[in-house]
């Protein structure tokens, strides 16, 4: 059972709040998921001929995902950006 809390807004159920938290974990693992294949692809020799990671890859993966994330969080900014202005605009 929901109760009316600050702002007069029925709270979350647990069942709720579960649910909203898988949701956002299954978000970051395909992301994740997205971004090894894409930087994997873009930054590492697909002959494979050492063990480790060379300079250049480590350095490039290094890259790659600093820009994935960078691009993931500006996405999610304004998407959260056009959420509250529509949740602030479809009540007047």
């Amino acid at each position: 059972m929901s109760f009316l809390g600050f702002g007069g807004r029925p709270q979350p159920s647990s069942a709720e709040k579960v649910a909203a938290v898988e949701n956002e974990l299954k978000v970051v693992a395909e992301m994740h998921s997205r971004m090894v294949k894409v930087c994997t692809a873009k930054c590492v020799d697909r002959t494979y001929r050492e063990a480790d990671l060379a300079k250049g890859e480590a350095v490039c993966l290094d890259r790659c995902a600093a820009k994935f994330f960078e691009a993931h969080q500006t996405i999610s900014e304004q998407l959260q950006k056009e959420g509250a202005q529509r949740g602030l605009g479809g009540g007047m």
